[in-house]
Parts: C-alpha cells; structure tokens; sequence
C-alpha cells in the first residue's frame, strides 16, 4: 500500500471514529497533496509526499516556536498535535551518527569524482547530492550541519 492511500485509509477511519482533530490534521496534509498534484500536474509518489509532510512539519515547528514565544500555550499544543499525527507518516529517521557518516562517505565520493578535495565553497553540490540521497530519512537540520563538520575538515 502507498502512503498515499494509507493516508486515505487513515482519513477514513478517522471519520468512523470521529476523531476530529486527527481527521482535521490528515485533511490539511491531503489538501496539500492535491495541490501539489493540480499545479505540478503530476502523479504523487511516496517520496513527494514525505516531502509535503516535512515540509508541514517544519511549518508546524516554527509555529510552536512562535506561540510559545507568544505566550499562547493553547495554540502550541494545538500545532503539536498535529505534528504527532504528521509524523507518523515520516519513515524511520536516521541517528545523528548515521546522517554524519552517510554525509562523510557522500563527501569522499564526491572528492573521487572531481578528482580533489572537496571544501567548503563546494557546499552546494553536496547538499544537492545529500538531499537526493537522503530526502525523507534524515532531519535536514542535522544534515545541514553534518556536511558543514564534513567539508570544515
């Protein structure tokens, strides 16, 4: 079964339980799912939407941040709740120790194929790399970070 059509499946049970919050989350996540699919013009695969639930989920982290900082707790746990629910949807993440070393091993074949050492101006062709590779499986956060300690040296 796709990730997309658990989400379906999901959205149903959800309704027989009538489960609003969860089914209130699981609606926000497929309307953006079929908005994506209306402007791009394509058909949805699991990869893309992992990246629509990432995408929601770091919406979700910055609002949390924001109310918090707001002082509105009611609002924070709200956007919590519903980041529990998003989650669920994401694979199993990588360890921050598994991100660095899938970054390190990305950085020496990158190093091979150019034929020299790969530094810190090469930023941008490693992130591109990285975020092929790993889309869905690690925090890009963490991943951002790792391929800053990889090309530091």
């Amino acid at each position: 079964m796709s990730l997309k059509e658990q989400i379906t499946e999901d959205m149903k049970t959800a309704m027989r339980a009538k489960d609003s919050e969860r089914l209130g989350t699981i609606r926000l996540l497929q309307a953006a799912m079929k908005q994506r699919e209306v402007d791009e013009r394509i058909e949805l695969d699991d990869v893309a939407v992992v990246a629509i639930v990432d995408k929601l989920i770091k919406q979700r982290k910055d609002s949390i941040t924001a109310f918090e900082g707001a002082g509105r707790q009611d609002l924070a746990d709200k956007e919590k709740s519903e980041m529990a629910v998003l989650q669920a949807y994401l694979p199993a993440r990588m360890s921050a120790e598994e991100t660095l070393a899938a970054v390190k091993a990305i950085v020496a074949e990158l190093g091979a194929e150019l034929g020299r050492s790969v530094g810190p101006g090469d930023m941008g062709k490693v992130m591109g790399v990285v975020k092929t590779r790993l889309a869905g499986k690690a925090d890009m956060g963490q991943v951002s970070a790792a391929v800053k300690a990889a090309l530091a040296g």
